[in-house]
């Protein structure tokens, strides 16, 4: 588990502060109001108690969330398509969905989440990386980058899942954009020093380089895409961390050179023939 203790944001000496990262904050406030409105976090009394509540919540996501079918098709799934899924709840069939755009639903889908633990985890990982990407980005592109990405996740997802029986199923969650997000900030800043708790050694907090810990972390995903059951969609991890990644590369400056030296032209790096 990473800690939000990375060594570099600092602002050198003469130089003003480094704007507050308004649109990582503001992605965290907005992904916690949609999970406290809706049925998922059993705050809201007009969705009820119970079954009741748990039928509202199917509900909710097949309308909002995105699914692979749908987006590959461009239109909401027909009642013979959801008669021949499985129900993704027992003793809640779905329902057609009519009006419903698929493109929309897959920036909807990313502000849904199905419970506590799944919206803590993906707001920690954007709360430790997401505000040293939005700045090296700038808050307009960041904005734009963590949407785009996280469309493309899901959309990579869906190609992939296109011959799959799991197809119908609703798809939901902001772990593709945050992936893309930890993708840019290792490509950015791989040497970063970041605080982790170790499980193994009784959640004592030590300090790796954000290579090793984001490596590790997309080594897991990857390897719980091929032996992973399903419930987690993991390729969205996969593809997203990759987006990311792909995308910083961009971004890469090269090393400046030092300053009072010339480049030496190749001419006198190659040594004349003696006469």
């Amino acid at each position: 588990m990473a800690l939000p203790a990375p060594d570099h944001t600092g602002t050198p000496a003469g130089r003003p502060a480094a704007p507050a990262p308004a649109v990582s904050y503001a992605l965290i406030a907005l992904n916690t109001l949609v999970f406290l409105l809706g049925p998922a976090a059993g705050l809201n009394p007009l969705y009820g108690t119970g079954q009741a509540r748990v039928c509202a919540e199917q509900r909710y996501e097949q309308r909002w969330g995105a699914v692979p079918a749908e987006l590959l098709a461009g239109r909401p799934l027909t009642s013979d398509q959801l008669a021949e899924a499985p129900d993704p709840v027992p003793g809640c069939p779905a329902a057609p969905t009519p009006g419903k755009h698929p493109a929309l639903s897959v920036l909807t889908g990313m502000f849904l989440h199905a419970g506590w633990l799944h919206l803590l985890g993906n707001l920690l990982f954007l709360h430790v990386f997401g505000p040293t990407v939005e700045r090296r980005l700038g808050r307009a592109r960041f904005a734009l980058f963590y949407l785009a990405a996280g469309s493309v996740a899901t959309y990579g997802f869906a190609l992939a899942e296109a011959h799959s029986p799991d197809s119908t199923r609703v798809l939901i969650g902001a772990s593709g954009a945050i992936s893309a997000v930890l993708g840019a900030y290792l490509r950015l800043h791989p040497r970063a020093r970041v605080t982790t708790l170790v499980p193994l050694l009784l959640f004592l907090p030590l300090r790796f380089p954000a290579w090793l810990v984001l490596g590790l972390w997309f080594t897991l995903q990857w390897w719980s895409v091929h032996s992973a059951g399903p419930g987690v969609a993991y390729l969205v991890h996969v593809i997203g961390f990759s987006a990311g990644f792909l995308y910083a590369c961009t971004l890469v400056d090269h090393p400046p050179r030092r300053p009072g030296r010339r480049p030496i032209p190749w001419r006198h790096l190659t040594k004349e023939p003696e006469q």
